[in-house]
Order: C-alpha cells, then sequence, then structure tokens
C-alpha cells in the first residue's frame, strides 16, 4: 500500500447473516483494489479472513477480520463480522467504531427476514447502512425479465427495516441469466466480465420503463428529505446527477436511507461500483465523529476499543478507533503507555509510528483495558463512549479440565478468553459447584472450548450442568433427638425436641425456640439451630431443604457431659429422623421466559414452551419491533438446556429470549421419581 497516497479514511463494516458472502466479498474488495494479487477461496482455507483455525474448521466466521486497502486516495478499513447470531455481540462491538456497514444478503426473499435483528440495531444506533444483493446471479430471471424477483427481495427488505429502502442499481437479464446492471443515478446499463470491470452499453429498450420506474422510486425516496429535489420532480424537471449524488452522500449519511446495490462477489461483479459508491457516499470519520458528539476540540486523544485480541507472539492487542487527535507508539491512554501500534491485515500485523483521527489499529499491551472501554490521553479520562449492549447467555455447559493438574490454569485463561469475547461469561455455581461456561449457543461454546484447548494447551472434558434441585416438605411433625456418647472423663450428652413445619414457597427457613423453665440452656440454642443448619444442605432425598420453619419446643441437659457440640449433634438426630416423616418432595427452578420472533413463528413458539413443561402467560407485539411478537411464560430449568437451539431452528435462527431464575416449583410425580432414579441422591446430572 502506497501510504503517502492515502489522504483520507473510510471505516467499513462487511455484516449479514452466515452463508451471505460476506468473506468472499471481501476478498473480492481487497483484489480489485490491488491489495492483494489473488483472491483467496473459503474452502480453500486460504482467505486474507478467517484465517484462525476455529473459523477454518467450521468454515464460517467466529469473530472480526481487519483489513485495509487504499483506492483512490482512500484508506479502506474493512471489518469482516460474523453472520451467526452466536458471535453478534462481536458485530455489535465493531460497529460502534465504524463509518458506515455493507448489509450482505442472498437474492432469497424469505430469507431477507434473518437481517431483522441487524437492522434493528443498525437503525437504533443510526449507523449508516446500505445492502449488497450477493449472489445475484441466482436471482430468477424468467426469459430475461429479473424485475420481478428483485421487486421481491426489495420488497422483504423493506419489511425488516425501519428506513425507507432506495434502490441504486437494477439488474439486466438475458434467457434466464443475470448479464448486468443499471446504475439508477447515471441510467447507464454495464454488462459483467469475469476478472475485469463491467463495460457500458447501452439501456435496453425492454427495460427502459422498468428502469424509468425504479428511478423514480429512488428519486421519490430521497425528495422526501429535499424539498429542492420535491419541487424538481414536480414539475418534472430533470435534477442533476450531482444533485443526486449529493443527496445520497447526505441521507446515507444520516442515515435516513438504505440503498440497494446488486452483485457476485466471488466473480467480482458489481463489487468495484460498489466501492465507487461507498466512496462518493459513505460519510468520512469526521462526520461520523461529529455525528457521535466528537469535536476533537481541545487537543486530546480520544478512542475506542471495538476488540481484544491475545496473540501468541505480541500478547494483548486491543483493536480501536481514533475518533480524534493522533496516537503515536508510547502514548499514555487512561494511564497506560501503549506498547506498539499496528495496522491489520488479517493474520498479519504492520507496525506504524502514528494513528490520526478516523484510524483503527491494534494497540498493544493495554493491561486492565477491556472491550468497549474510551480511551483518552487526558489525565481525568474522557466521557464515556457508548458500548454495544451486553447479551445475556443462553447456553450453558459445566466444564472440568481433563488434568487436574491444569486446573490451577482455568481461572486466567477464562479471564483472557472473556476479554476476547465478552458475550462469554462463566460462573462457580453455589449450589452444584460445577464451573459453567456460558455462551450464545452450542457453535460459540465449542469455539470457546477449541480456543482453551489451542491457545492456552487447556483440554476440557464438558457435561450438561446439573439442575439445582431443592426439596422440602408436606406435612409437619415433632421429633426427639438425644445425643449420648461416653469416652472416658467427661462425656457427650444433649437432649433435644423439634417441631418441623413446612413454609410457605419461596420463605427459605426459620429456626426458633419455645423453651420455658432452662431445660435446654441458654449457652446451648445456639448449638441446636447450628445443628439444624448442617443438616439442610441434604435432606432425605438428597438435594438442600427450603421452605422449613424449625422450633425447639423441649429438651434436657446434662449439668457435666451437656455442651454446644452436642446438642448441635442432637439436632442433627432430630432432624434426620423427623424429615423423613414429613413427606418431603422434590423442587425444581422456575424461569421466567420472554421470547421474541417474527409473528409469523408465534404459533410454533408457543408449541415449543408448552413441549417444554412451559406455562404461557400471555404474548404481545414486540414495541419496536415491526411485526415480532413477544411471548412470556414460566420454563422449568430441565427444559432450558436446548431451548435456544431449537427455538433458532424454528425461527430461520432469528429468535431469541431472555430469562431469569423466578421461583421453585413441586416436580410431578413420575418425573420426580425419574430424577431421584437417575441422580444417584442428588450427585448426578438431573
Amino acid at each position: 500500500m502506497n501510504q503517502n497516497a492515502v489522504t483520507a479514511t473510510r471505516n467499513v463494516a462487511i455484516v449479514g447473516p452466515y452463508l451471505s458472502g460476506k468473506t468472499s466479498l471481501l476478498e473480492s474488495l481487497l483484489f480489485v483494489t490491488g491489495a492483494t494479487s489473488r483472491k483467496g477461496n473459503i474452502k480453500d482455507g486460504n482467505t486474507v479472513g478467517d484465517a484462525i483455525a476455529e473459523a477454518r474448521d467450521r468454515t464460517m466466521t467466529v469473530e472480526i477480520n481487519v483489513a485495509s486497502t487504499e483506492y483512490q486516495g482512500i484508506r479502506f478499513n474493512w471489518i469482516d463480522c460474523p453472520g451467526s447470531i452466536e458471535f453478534a455481540k462481536e458485530t455489535y462491538n465493531a460497529l460502534m467504531g465504524v463509518d458506515a456497514a455493507v448489509v450482505v444478503c442472498e437474492p432469497t426473499s424469505d430469507r431477507v427476514l434473518m437481517l431483522a435483528p441487524l437492522f434493528k440495531f443498525l437503525d437504533d444506533w443510526k449507523i449508516p447502512h446500505l445492502v449488497f444483493v450477493n449472489k445475484i446471479d441466482q436471482l430468477s430471471c424468467d426469459g430475461g425479465a429479473c424485475g420481478q424477483s428483485y421487486r421481491q427481495i426489495l420488497d422483504a427488505l423493506k419489511g425488516v427495516s425501519s428506513r425507507p429502502i432506495v434502490p441504486h442499481q437494477y439488474p439486466i437479464g438475458k434467457a434466464e441469466q443475470l448479464i448486468g446492471f443499471i446504475d439508477l443515478v447515471t441510467e447507464q446499463a454495464f454488462h459483467y466480465h469475469t476478472g475485469a470491470p463491467a463495460d457500458p452499453v447501452p439501456l435496453p429498450d425492454s427495460l427502459k420503463d422498468a428502469e424509468h420506474a425504479a428511478r423514480e422510486e429512488m428519486l421519490e425516496a430521497l425528495a422526501d428529505f429535499d424539498d429542492h429535489l420535491l419541487e424538481e420532480l414536480l414539475e418534472e424537471i430533470e435534477p442533476p446527477q450531482e444533485e443526486i449524488v449529493k443527496d445520497l452522500k447526505m441521507e446515507l449519511g444520516a442515515d435516513l436511507i438504505v440503498p440497494v446495490f446488486i452483485g457476485v462477489a466471488e466473480q467480482d461483479y458489481g463489487v468495484r461500483h460498489l466501492i465507487d459508491a461507498l466512496l462518493r457516499e459513505a460519510p468520512a470519520p469526521e462526520a461520523t465523529a461529529e455525528r457521535r458528539g466528537l469535536t476533537g476540540k481541545g487537543g486530546a486523544t480520544v478512542a475506542q476499543v471495538l476488540k481484544t485480541y491475545y496473540t501468541p507472539q505480541g500478547g494483548k492487542l486491543s483493536l480501536a478507533r481514533v475518533w480524534t487527535g493522533q496516537l503515536t507508539d508510547g502514548s499514555v491512554l487512561n494511564g497506560i503507555r501503549a506498547g506498539g501500534l499496528y495496522h491489520i491485515f488479517g493474520q498479519q500485523q504492520q507496525s506504524t509510528p502514528e494513528a490520526k483521527a478516523g484510524d483503527i489499529v491494534a494497540i498493544g499491551r493495554l493491561e486492565g483495558i477491556h472491550t468497549g472501554d474510551t480511551l483518552s490521553t487526558e489525565e481525568k479520562g474522557a466521557k464515556e463512549l457508548p458500548k454495544a449492549p451486553a447479551m445475556k447467555p443462553v447456553y450453558g455447559l459445566a466444564i472440568t479440565a481433563e488434568q487436574r493438574k491444569d486446573e490451577v490454569k482455568l481461572s486466567g485463561a477464562l479471564t483472557k478468553l472473556l476479554e476476547e469475547d465478552p458475550s462469554l461469561s462463566w460462573e462457580q455455581h453455589e449450589d452444584t459447584h460445577e464451573i459453567i461456561l456460558w455462551g450464545q449457543g452450542e457453535i460459540h461454546l465449542k469455539v470457546a472450548l477449541d480456543r482453551l484447548r489451542r491457545k492456552y494447551n487447556l483440554p476440557m472434558d464438558t457435561h450438561l450442568p446439573r439442575i439445582p434441585y431443592k426439596e422440602t416438605i408436606r406435612k409437619s411433625t415433632s421429633s426427639h433427638g438425644r445425643y449420648k456418647h461416653q469416652s472416658g472423663g467427661h462425656g457427650q450428652f444433649g437432649d433435644v425436641y423439634l417441631d418441623i413445619k413446612p413454609m410457605e414457597r419461596g420463605e427459605g427457613f426459620s429456626f426458633s425456640e419455645t423453651i420455658v423453665g432452662g431445660v435446654v440452656p441458654k449457652q446451648y440454642i445456639p448449638g441446636v439451630e447450628t445443628g439444624v443448619r448442617e443438616y439442610l444442605p441434604q435432606g432425605p432425598l438428597g438435594f438442600p431443604v427450603v421452605d422449613v420453619e424449625v422450633t425447639l419446643t423441649n429438651g434436657s441437659y446434662h449439668s457435666v457431659d451437656s455442651s454446644e457440640q452436642a446438642f448441635k449433634q442432637a439436632a442433627r438426630v432430630a432432624m434426620t429422623e423427623g424429615m423423613l416423616k414429613c413427606n418431603p418432595v422434590l423442587l425444581e427452578p422456575i424461569m421466567t421466559i420472554q421470547v421474541s420472533a417474527p409473528t409469523e413463528f408465534t404459533s410454533k413458539v408457543l408449541q415449543l414452551i408448552s413441549g417444554r413443561r412451559g406455562q404461557i402467560l400471555n404474548y404481545e407485539p414486540v414495541s419496536g419491533w415491526n411485526g415480532w411478537d413477544r411471548v412470556s411464560g414460566y420454563l422449568p430449568q430441565a427444559e432450558m438446556h436446548d431451548f435456544i437451539i431449537e427455538l433458532r431452528s424454528l425461527t430461520l435462527g432469528i429468535g431469541f429470549f431472555n430469562w431469569e431464575y423466578d421461583h421453585l416449583q413441586e416436580v410431578p410425580g413420575k418425573l420426580a421419581d425419574h430424577v431421584l432414579a437417575t441422580t444417584g441422591n442428588g450427585n448426578g446430572n438431573g
């Protein structure tokens, strides 16, 4: 790259669903602009993006990939983002630092719905974006007429966007094959050529009416935000091309419209025109910074971390967007000295002495800094920039190191793993004592486990997390417990009578005493309570006991042999014998869930919940989501492990849910018998 020729920068994210062709588009963009001399291929595993082993094993993007190219004096920093919703947090973090996004989709109207969550994020954060309909050669062109199929795609896009969808190009077909496009700004037709720029050709007579209608649609959408253009259209005055381009630039930059382009990334079709449009119409970094309220006044440097990497050679790298000011090697950010600046090209790092406002660079050794953090050279620090919202985990696995000697390394490795991927989390469950790794889905956790094995030499064994069952009682009883032990010298003697009663669900545990006449001296009563509490972690069914009231009503003592320890043991005897008489029952945790999905899938969601012993509470439209419903209900935790997998299979991969613990509920009889038979008295998976 000729760095002296670079006079400005554009930061562009490439986003879209899995299999839409984002990585192929990145390869084409790098190739046609001369950044690479040969295009890589996903099947061959030699692309600039997806170079890490976890991505190539699955032929899918699992983390953002950055590569730069220079085109007509502009440095384009491309960020190829994962398409799977399981890695959406990676995408959202990256989008917080770009000037524009190219949304890649397939030419199939029923798959456009998969863009809904992505469009919602882009619209909510007012991130300028355009659509590149990839694989347009698969468009149905019956007798050369591709317009109807194209119209269906545009209509589908309107269904997932809160911004007007504006066609920028129109397809040209021949027989059943797509051969080119018409630029609706210049009204120039082009024919595609593999490995070469598209050739300008005369506008086909058969498409003049369709092209005119599509161009009118574009102009009318632009006129909604430009009174002068509206007047020209009303007076049937042909607007100059310069005015149309100016409106496209202004309205795209303000995230008022969504222009639509077409092409075939693998063949480089339409890619040059896409980058030309980005050159003309995408907002410059200064405009993006201003939109974020960053003027650059005062001379301070402000940056934001978009991604954290741990590399085998360079250690920690923080990929950051420089919003204002300038960075140099050794700059002090948030009190930490930067240990090197690098431009990233796939897996390659190129050292650079400085980074200016608008650049995206990797900064070395910023210990204690995390993805999303705002960086500043000011001693007091800059105002925190907004971060992409956190994503609650929906899928968990219990993990243990294959070799016990590795257990001491696990905590440190998990800390680094979560720094690289903030959508992961882990906990040591207080009831089951398992280490549970949480994420956004099955593939997400498999990738995380692969990283633990490859990067940190920590192979893991996994199993389903145990369900933290509890138990309670249905009946009351009175129980007598006596502990008497003689072993020479002073003996041990404690004697108690306990009333054991059930409490209302959720009330926990209560201990009281009604001793009169000093039959149990006051100094021994705490020992009785301790003995009761020490019994509760494992009741007669083998699980922690809850919602029980225990009252010490009577007892006796020995003036020499009694002690607090003896009364503690007597209480345990009373609890062990008494609880068996109280009709113990098994309880399971019940979660409250809110499932969101397109309305057309609502009936399937209802069936999914009810088919897993769930209880439907209500469903209603989702505020701010056009054509989506939210179903609320209760679901047993035992039914939740693979709930997200089935939900996504029923909803084109875009359904999602939130959950939290709500209450405990009695396990139905036969199921309770099965749990008790398979858990080994509380020690199994459940």
